[in-house]
C-alpha cells in the first residue's frame, strides 16, 4: 500500500537550478501582542441580552433617535398600502354615488317635464284628439259651422297681418316724410 516517493525517470533527467530572482519563503514570526482567533463567535451586538425575544432593531434614523426593525418597516408598509388602497376604493365609491345622484335626479326632472316618454320602450308620441274625446262625451259643434261668428270670434285672439313698416315706427318712431 505505501509506495516509496520515486520521481518520474523524465523528470529525475531534468537538472534544477536555483534562480537569483526566487526568493523561497521563510517562516513568520509572530509580535508578543499576537492573539488568538477564539473558536466561538462573540454574542450579537443586536439582540438586547435583557430581552433576547425582541426583535433587533437595527435600522436607524437618521436622526438617531427611531430604530426600527425590517419586521417592523415591513407590516407599516403593508398597512399603509392596505390604508391607501381602502381610501381609494371610498373614494371612487363615492364619486360612484354622486354620478349616479346627478343621472337620478337628471332622470327626474326629464320624466317631470315628459311624464312617460322615459318609462316606454316605444319614443313615437302621437297626440290625443281633444275633439274626438269631447265629441264623446257632449257633441259640439266646429268653429265654421257656428250661428253666431260674432260671439266665437270674440273668444278667440285676433290676429292682424303683419306689417314690419308699422312695427319698425312704432320701436323707433315715425319718421315724417314732407
Amino acid at each position: 500500500m505505501y509506495e516509496s516517493y520515486r520521481p518520474h525517470p523524465l523528470l529525475a533527467q531534468v537538472p534544477l537550478t536555483v534562480s537569483p530572482f526566487i526568493n523561497l519563503p521563510t517562516t513568520v514570526t509572530l509580535p508578543y501582542t499576537y492573539k488568538s482567533v477564539p473558536s466561538t463567535l462573540p454574542p450579537s451586538v443586536t439582540v438586547d441580552p435583557s430581552n433576547p425575544d425582541a426583535k433587533a432593531r437595527y435600522v436607524i434614523s437618521a436622526s438617531g433617535e427611531h430604530a426600527a426593525s425590517p419586521e417592523d418597516i415591513l407590516a407599516s408598509c403593508k398597512a399603509l398600502e392596505q390604508h391607501l388602497s381602502k381610501t381609494k376604493t371610498d373614494a371612487e365609491q363615492a364619486i360612484k354615488q354622486w354620478q349616479e345622484s346627478i343621472s337620478a335626479r337628471e332622470l327626474a326632472e326629464k320624466r317631470r317635464v315628459a311624464p312617460g316618454w322615459l318609462d316606454r320602450d316605444e319614443k313615437l308620441l302621437q297626440p290625443s284628439n281633444a275633439s274626438h274625446q269631447r265629441s264623446q262625451s257632449q257633441p259640439s259643434q266646429s268653429l265654421l259651422d257656428s250661428a253666431e261668428p260674432d260671439s266665437v270670434a270674440a273668444e278667440l285672439p285676433s290676429m292682424a297681418p303683419r306689417n314690419e313698416g308699422e312695427e319698425i315706427d312704432r320701436a323707433f318712431g315715425g319718421l315724417d316724410l314732407k
